[in-house]
């Protein structure tokens, strides 16, 4: 395959009319692992290369490098800096949500995640037709981000307008782009000035919430600048919800076209566990990796990638990467579930928590969440069938999920004591 063909083919990936399925469009990527793109850069679409990207000092997430990437001034979330900084300041973050320091942050919502998704689902009651995004797959995981951070729930449609603004500027198939930055720089400056009223108040009267540990911390790094504070709010309350809103959706989608796994699941609900490593391989939440820049001359897979050459890692097409998992394009439930010696009959891991160091802070709780919900869903809806497949997409090809799903029931069981 010739580099303009592989340029035309992830034109089409980023063309909204391939939202729906995009992954016969990805095998024709894997023809040529890493292909340069009409603008200079290059998309890289296979497991094994992807994996060394990711694991690759040269290849740099620092939006300063990156041609046309952040120079607005404003203090980069740890997801857009480099070692050593990275480091820093996510082992900073780290201290207050995960082991060892706070091993039961994210195990210790667990009853409050089932009280959220018990009462939305109770709330679906009488009803013929529900919309799981909108019912559902978009209100929980804002419970329960509002609920770690500190963030009042009913500021909601406040930061949903900035999270929107600030998601189109990952959008590499946007309109006007500089209308794009300008609504991107209002949703800064109207986000910084919220988080920092809310971090005063937090700092002042603190709780038992992320945010509240994250501003009075005193450990061995030192605290987070104001700055970074709210640089690292914003970036956990859009990774905390956007992302899990699409790996739900995308899994009650893939239950509803696999009937057979989703009458297994009401059988044996613990089968979710597995279920949802495949779904996270299968359908992920993340497509692909834009704005990274070669620091160096990197050559892999017979190319050389250009210093200053913009990179993009698309992991939904190497999760399916059939030189790395058999039968790439078959729901497998079982993939990941372990043998009578507690080993996975199938132990190749997925992309779709990233990987490196960049892989994915809260994926812990997008995991929990996905589990309790897809659990429940399988359980307490009666008869559930899609309304139309497919259902409209996001625009957005980066974060790749349903708009609505619109479904079909015949009732809700009660909640189980």
């Amino acid at each position: 395959m010739t580099t303009t063909l592989s340029s035309s083919v992830f034109a089409q990936v980023l063309d909204y009319a391939n939202r729906a399925n995009p992954y016969p469009l990805y095998a024709e990527l894997r023809k040529t692992p890493v292909a340069r793109q009409d603008d200079g850069g290059y998309v890289v679409s296979t497991y094994d290369e992807i994996v060394e990207l990711l694991h690759d000092p040269r290849i740099s997430s620092d939006q300063q490098n990156v041609p046309g990437g952040e120079t607005s001034g404003e203090t980069p979330s740890f997801i857009n800096t480099d070692p050593p900084e990275h480091d820093r300041l996510r082992r900073i973050v780290m201290r207050h949500f995960g082991p060892p320091h706070t091993p039961g942050r994210v195990d210790g919502m667990v009853p409050s995640l089932r009280r959220v998704v018990t009462r939305l689902i109770d709330g679906l009651d009488g009803s013929t037709e529900v919309d799981i995004v909108d019912q559902l797959a978009y209100p929980f995981p804002i419970a329960v981000i509002c609920e770690l951070l500190g963030v009042p729930r009913e500021d909601e449609p406040r930061f949903h307008v900035w999270v929107e603004a600030r998601l189109a500027g990952l959008d590499p198939s946007a309109g006007d782009q500089v209308e794009v930055q300008r609504k991107r720089a209002d949703a800064q400056q109207q986000m910084g000035e919220y988080f920092a009223g809310l971090i005063a108040a937090h700092r002042s009267s603190p709780g038992s919430d992320l945010l509240s540990a994250m501003a009075t911390d005193d450990g061995p790094e030192g605290r987070l600048t104001d700055e970074q504070l709210v640089a690292t709010a914003f970036l956990l309350l859009i990774a905390g919800h956007e992302t899990t809103v699409n790996l739900i959706t995308n899994g009650m989608l893939t239950l509803l076209r696999h009937r057979p796994v989703l009458e297994r699941l009401r059988r044996e609900p613990d089968l979710v566990i597995h279920m949802v490593e495949e779904l996270l391989r299968y359908e992920p939440p993340v497509h692909f990796l834009p704005w990274r820049v070669a620091l160096d001359d990197v050559e892999i897979a017979g190319t050389i990638i250009p210093k200053g050459s913009q990179v993009t890692l698309v992991l939904a097409s190497g999760s399916r990467d059939p030189a790395h998992v058999h039968d790439p394009d078959r729901f497998d439930p079982d993939r990941f579930a372990p043998d009578r010696f507690g080993i996975a009959r199938d132990t190749n891991q997925h992309l779709g928590f990233g990987g490196g160091i960049h892989y994915c802070f809260g994926a812990p709780l997008a995991r929990l969440e996905t589990q309790i919900a897809l659990r429940e869903l399988a359980l307490r809806l009666v008869s559930p069938r899609l309304v139309a497949d497919p259902p409209p997409y996001r625009t957005n090809p980066v974060l790749r999920g349903p708009r609505h799903l619109a479904v079909a029931i015949d009732g809700v069981t009660p909640a189980r004591t």
